[in-house]
């Protein structure tokens, strides 16, 4: 319990920093992880929600009116959906693999009451990789973006879709984490001074997350060589074809 009262703190903290001008952006490096916990439970390892607790706090102390929360973690942040679901001030992005655990997450899901179109869930089949991963950051999650202009962006960072990860099937590498959050920045750039702050979720092969973590480091700091010792996935199965798929989300969502 108090662990997870510092790893709230942890993520407020950072969103403070980056709020109050001492840096342009800002990594909470903690644990428990928070997207599955929801306002009412504990979930998923997760006691608190951190990213949203410190959302919450952005809006009450800054007046914000407009935050969007990216979550690349490999499962759905079901906890993350529930407190902001009927929130227009708050734009929900989700890519994760499913159907997988909590079981939630779907494309239809997309928000409730004045907040319909706010949650963009992006419900991707097992197995996709860096190219699958750019495609919907490219088609999906950055005209999305563009059109909600946040003054934040806060992102739950779960490197547990990479392909060393035995949690999942998905087929991710320490670069395509890397390009991730390459158009993240300069999402974070373009729309809103830079203010960006990551906090850690999942993450459980403990090479591919320091690997994956240092990579995300890399890019905030400007770095252009990425060290991916780890390298693309050995398996042999084709990647699954996502465009029938995008499709769907960008029409649910009237995206061009």
């Amino acid at each position: 319990y108090e662990v997870a009262l510092y790893a709230v703190g942890g993520a407020i903290r950072a969103m403070e920093t980056v709020m109050d001008g001492e840096v342009n952006s800002a990594f909470a490096l903690v644990r428990p992880p928070g997207h599955h916990a929801t306002p009412w439970r504990a979930m998923g390892f997760c006691l608190f929600n951190n990213i949203a607790i410190a959302a919450e706090q952005a809006l009450a102390k800054y007046k914000l009116e407009r935050i969007i929360i990216i979550d690349f973690d490999v499962h759905h942040g079901n906890g993350t959906q529930e407190v902001f679901y009927e929130r227009p001030e708050v734009m929900y992005i989700s890519t994760h693999e499913y159907p997988f655990y909590p079981g939630t997450g779907s494309f239809e899901e997309t928000g409730g009451g004045a907040a319909t179109g706010a949650t963009v869930n992006i419900p991707l089949p097992a197995g996709c990789g860096d190219s699958e991963y750019l495609q919907v950051f490219e088609q999906v999650i950055a005209p999305a973006a563009r059109r909600f202009k946040p003054q934040l962006i806060l992102v739950s960072a779960g490197y547990d879709a990479h392909w060393a990860d035995g949690i999942a099937m998905m087929q991710v590498s320490v670069t395509g984490f890397a390009q991730m959050v390459r158009i993240i920045k300069g999402l974070a750039d373009e729309l809103c001074d830079g203010h960006l702050v990551f906090s850690l979720e999942g993450g459980y092969n403990l090479n591919a997350l320091a690997a994956s973590v240092k990579a995300t480091f890399d890019v905030l700091l400007g770095n252009t060589k990425i060290d991916d010792l780890l390298g693309q996935s050995p398996h042999s199965f084709g990647a699954p074809n996502i465009d029938r798929l995008i499709r769907a989300i960008k029409e649910v969502h009237d995206l061009p």
